[in-house]
């Protein structure tokens, strides 16, 4: 893994797309703080985080040094009566017009947040599945990658989920190691079984038993995270160097982005807050480096 294919996440500042989820930095703080770390690409973060004209927001992460990676889209697939296509060929055009290459979908339950989630009937996953694929053959006409996050409290969060969408689609996958320890799903095990179905990494670490309350619905995710359900790499109980390793090993060479998500109760000093976790994150990525030319060397 070369360093020039990690990226940031402004989620690891706090900022994000759920209503009331916690204090949100300004783009000047996120970005810059991400320059300083030498973070030299990142995801665009939800929607008026960055400015809406894609020019502008191109601009806007070209004066803190930033390739534009792409972002998170939740949005509605189950629904019949509900074509998400329109809607994200416009997403499409703003990302082609900022030089952003990966498209990381959710498939949004259409309630607020992430603590409740549906179940869905036959049509639903029969909808839900054809409109992957027709979204991944949109993107695919923008010279785009589509993918699909498995995430918490969506329609696509379980193993067995997880498992329909990869017989019943074509679309690869984003494997975000959080939210599939949490899902109840091997991060680890799943890079190792499908890695040809695995275009972009959302690299987290996570407190196991955050993680287990959270599935067995003792505590709701987003409390889990106020409490720091999230770790720096390398300081939680996902083996991120395995799962680096895997990937690599099988060649992937495509983006990791670190994300520790977290929720902020105001604005930190400058210097500190959600920063100090992602230098960790950093110098950790550094180190596996580090180990990984001492193999090759070996």
């Amino acid at each position: 893994m070369k360093l020039d294919r990690v990226a940031g996440a402004p989620i690891s500042w706090g900022v994000c797309e759920v209503p009331g989820w916690g204090h949100q930095l300004t783009p000047d703080r996120v970005l810059g703080e991400m320059r300083e770390l030498g973070i030299t690409a990142t995801e665009f973060g939800p929607d008026g985080f960055l400015p809406d004209a894609p020019a502008d927001k191109a601009a806007k992460l070209a004066a803190y040094g930033l390739r534009a990676v792409g972002g998170f889209v939740p949005v509605v697939l189950h629904d019949p009566d509900r074509d998400p296509v329109p809607e994200i060929e416009r997403t499409l055009q703003s990302f082609v017009a900022a030089g952003a290459g990966t498209l990381v979908l959710a498939a949004d339950t259409g309630l607020t947040g992430y603590d409740t989630r549906l179940e869905l009937d036959e049509t639903g996953w029969k909808t839900l599945l054809a409109n992957l694929d027709r979204i991944g053959e949109a993107a695919a006409r923008h010279g785009i990658t589509a993918t699909l996050h498995p995430h918490v409290g969506t329609l696509v969060e379980r193993g067995p989920e997880v498992e329909r969408v990869l017989e019943g689609s074509r679309i690869p996958l984003c494997l975000d190691t959080g939210h599939l320890l949490i899902g109840g799903t091997d991060p680890g095990e799943l890079a190792r079984q499908v890695p040809g179905r695995i275009a972009h990494a959302h690299l987290k670490d996570v407190d196991a038993g955050y993680a287990e309350l959270v599935r067995r619905g003792e505590m709701t995710y987003t409390d889990a995270v106020a409490r720091g359900m999230y770790r720096p790499l390398g300081c939680g109980d996902v083996d991120i160097a395995g799962i680096v390793h895997a990937l690599e090993g099988a060649g992937y060479r495509g983006w990791y982005v670190m994300e520790q998500d977290t929720i902020l109760t105001g604005e930190p000093e400058p210097g500190t807050g959600p920063v100090d976790d992602v230098r960790r994150s950093v110098a950790y990525l550094r180190g596996l480096t580090v180990s990984e030319r001492g193999e090759e060397g070996a």
